[in-house]
C-alpha cells in the first residue's frame, strides 16, 4: 500500500506535532534567507493534484484519530485560490472529522491573497496561519534577505487576523548579530505589541553549515551573541513586547531558557525568570541539547 507521497526534508510546528501533514507543495517559494538550509535541496513546485488527492484518500482510511491537518511545504498560501479552495474541499470531502486546518505563509503569499480570499479558506476550516516574522529591524531584514519590510510583514499579519484566522509568528534571536542585538530585540517587540498576534514563537538562531549566514560567521562578517548577549536580547524583546491576549513561547529545542508567558499577565514573572537565569541561579540548556 502506497503511503503518504513526501519529499525531502519535512518540517512542520511543534504544536502541529500530531496533525496530519499533507506535502501540497514542495520546498518554499522565496528560498532566499540567508539563515535557512532548510528546503536548499529542492526547486520549488506545487504537488499535482492526483497526488494530493491519493494522500488525503490515504489519510482518510489510516488517519481518522487526528483531527487537525497541517499543509507543507514553505508556503503554500501561495498556491493560486482555486486551487488551494480546492484542496481544502477535498479535505473536508474526505476527512469530515477534521476541526483545524494549518498552514505556512510568509508575507509575500499573504500579499496575494485578497481579505475575502483569506475568508473563503477560513469557511473551508483554514483555522491558523504561521508566518516567519525573524524580526521588527529592517535593516536585519534586508541583510537576510528576507525580501519584504517590516511594515509589509506588520500589515500582511493584521490581514490574516481580520479575516478571522488564528496568527501564530515566529521571531529569531541572534539574527541581529552582535552589533544589532538590542535594536533588533526592541524593534522586534514593538512590531509584535503592534501586530498583536494569538502566538509568538522565539527560535534561538542556530548557523547552518552551506548557508549564506554560516559562510559570513565562518569569515567574520557576521558574529553570534554570547548565550549570556541572548539571554539579555530575549529580556529586551519581552519587555517591549505587550500582547492583549496572546502567548510568548520560548521553548524551542534551539532556545537555552524554555518560557511559555501567558500575556498580559506573565510578563512581569517572565523577565523575573531571566534575571534569576542571568544571575546564574536557573541553569540553561545545555548546548548538546539544543537542536532545530
Amino acid at each position: 500500500m502506497q503511503g503518504m507521497h513526501y519529499e525531502g526534508t519535512i518540517i512542520r510546528p511543534p504544536s502541529e506535532a500530531f496533525s496530519i501533514l499533507l506535502q501540497v507543495t514542495v520546498g518554499c517559494s522565496h528560498n532566499k534567507c540567508t539563515f535557512c538550509g532548510t528546503y536548499k535541496d529542492k526547486r520549488f513546485r506545487i504537488k499535482d493534484n492526483e497526488t494530493i488527492l491519493q494522500d488525503i484518500k490515504f489519510a482518510s482510511k489510516y488517519m481518522r484519530n487526528q483531527d487537525r491537518v497541517f499543509l507543507m511545504d514553505g508556503d503554500p498560501l501561495i498556491i493560486p485560490q482555486k486551487r488551494l479552495i480546492w484542496i481544502l474541499d477535498k479535505i473536508n470531502e474526505y476527512l469530515p472529522w477534521v476541526r483545524r486546518i494549518g498552514i505556512y505563509a510568509n508575507a509575500k503569499s499573504i500579499k496575494m491573497k485578497s481579505l475575502e480570499d483569506l475568508i473563503e479558506l477560513r469557511k473551508r476550516k483554514l483555522g491558523i496561519i504561521y508566518m516567519g516574522v525573524e524580526s521588527g529591524d529592517d535593516v536585519v531584514l534586508k541583510r537576510v534577505r528576507k525580501g519584504v519590510s517590516s511594515k509589509t510583514i506588520l500589515e500582511m499579519g493584521k490581514k490574516v487576523m481580520d479575516a478571522g484566522i488564528k496568527l501564530s509568528v515566529t521571531v529569531l534571536l541572534g539574527i541581529g548579530g552582535r552589533e544589532r542585538s538590542l535594536i533588533h530585540a526592541r524593534k522586534t517587540g514593538e512590531l509584535l505589541t503592534e501586530m498583536d498576534p494569538d502566538y509568538v514563537g522565539a527560535l534561538t538562531l542556530m548557523l547552518i553549515p552551506g548557508t549564506p549566514l554560516h559562510d559570513d560567521y565562518v569569515h567574520g562578517r557576521f558574529e553570534l551573541p554570547s548565550q549570556e548577549k541572548l539571554l539579555i536580547e530575549l529580556r529586551e524583546m519581552i519587555y517591549y513586547t505587550n500582547l492583549s491576549k496572546g502567548l510568548f513561547f520560548s521553548n524551542h529545542a534551539s532556545n537555552y531558557l524554555p518560557l511559555k508567558i501567558s500575556y498580559p499577565e506573565g510578563k512581569e514573572e517572565a523577565l523575573r525568570v531571566i534575571d534569576k537565569a542571568l544571575q546564574g541561579e536557573i541553569p540553561l540548556r545545555p548546548e548538546w541539547m539544543r537542536a532545530l
